[in-house]
């Protein structure tokens, strides 16, 4: 059953509702299909930028939606209920835009934001390397300074949307001065020297396009560039945070729909003689599943809170993207347990919750290293 959620307004209320009459009507009679075919549901993006849906956590003066964190993150949380990759794909887009938004000139801004934000467009964020996760500092990619340009050399991996998106929101280092080397580029699709090998075979959400982006000699004109050289790190850093909370929204909407998932089976099986919703041991089960998705979903909307009354979140934002990914790892496992056989089937959609819920612990920084950011900011205000 829906999500019980106290919004902050009537019109966000209406918003809610308006995602999940797409979700219902759009989005869950074609997950199956073109899940199973590896498919981007480009066309899916375009409904929902036409919607709106992709521009919801910026300002209304560039083309955006003008929504607080707290009603953009439900938003994301109701995608994901019906189709995780779309979820995902939205939260990356938006993470995409915060490097401009955040750090970008007023010219920048101006020339950028409008068709970021204009719900046409799919970013992507080319941070990761082959040997550079969550080292994000041991970055290789280089851009070297040729004139009004830069040319861009090396190979990002991992990356949402390689090949489709529209930009990609591009960390190259443009000296050896280690982390205080990096530099961030906005780099348009279709740019000369930039190739996509295919992509990755993945255990999950495989409509979520995820690729190499391979620069060889790539030119970018320098008003690409967002911030100053040597600033890519901390911008880096400071979009992760937006996106960890993504993520933690995306994760509390699987387990969502992994606990619907269950509650619905168990109240039309039957064995012995009964529903198996009846027998404590199942239904006790049940209830611990429903407890860690209400935590999970209390969680991010804290750190979401705290982020719109403009307080320091992001030690928040690792501690939501652990408690709820980690949620929907456990509640996506003991979904397929109440299926019992059936689960372990593609018939029913148990087995690819589980299966989603896997790598959302892993990107946007494992959880080990939520762990590590949580324990040194705690312990630095000690």
């Amino acid at each position: 059953m829906p999500a019980e959620r106290l919004m902050p307004d009537n019109e966000s209320r209406m918003l809610i509702d308006m995602v999940r009459d797409f979700a219902n009507n759009v989005m869950r009679p074609q997950v199956d299909e073109m899940e199973a075919n590896s498919e981007l549901p480009r066309e899916v993006f375009r409904q929902l930028g036409e919607l709106g849906l992709l521009s919801l956590a910026y300002p209304e003066e560039y083309g955006g939606g003008g929504q607080p964190y707290e009603v953009y993150l439900q938003v994301v949380e109701e995608i994901a209920t019906a189709w995780m990759s779309v979820a995902v794909g939205v939260s990356v887009h938006s993470l995409t835009i915060n490097p401009v938004y955040a750090f970008g000139t007023d010219e920048q801004k101006e020339r950028m934001l409008h068709d970021m934000l204009g719900g046409t467009q799919l970013g992507a964020y080319a941070l990761s390397e082959p040997d550079a996760g969550s080292d994000v500092a041991n970055i290789q990619t280089a851009a070297v300074k040729a004139g009004d340009q830069y040319r861009l050399t090396g190979t990002k991996q991992w990356i949402s949307h390689a090949g489709h998106a529209d930009f990609y929101t591009t960390f190259a280092r443009t000296s050896d001065d280690g982390p205080r080397g990096l530099s961030c580029f906005i780099v348009p699709a279709g740019a000369e020297g930039m190739s996509f090998p295919p992509p990755e075979r993945k255990m999950g959400l495989d409509s979520d396009t995820v690729g190499q982006v391979v620069f060889n000699d790539a030119p970018i004109d320098a008003d690409r560039m967002i911030g100053k050289e040597g600033q890519g790190m901390s911008i880096a850093l400071s979009a992760l945070d937006n996106g960890r909370l993504g993520i933690a929204a995306c994760a509390t909407g699987l387990a969502q729909a992994a606990l619907d998932c269950a509650v619905q089976y168990s109240q039309e099986r039957e064995q012995f003689g009964r529903k198996i919703a009846e027998f404590q041991g199942l239904a006790f089960l049940l209830a611990d599943m429903e407890a860690a998705v209400t935590s999970a979903r209390a969680t991010y909307l804290h750190a979401a809170r705290m982020k719109d009354a403009g307080k320091p979140a992001g030690k928040l934002a690792s501690v939501a993207k652990l408690i709820c990914t980690d949620a929907a790892m456990k509640v996506t496992t003991d979904a397929v347990q109440v299926l019992g056989g059936v689960g372990y089937t593609k018939d029913f959609p148990a087995e690819r919750f589980m299966r989603e819920a896997k790598v959302t612990q892993i990107f946007e920084g494992t959880n080990q290293i939520q762990r590590l950011v949580i324990s040194r900011q705690l312990l630095a205000g000690h």
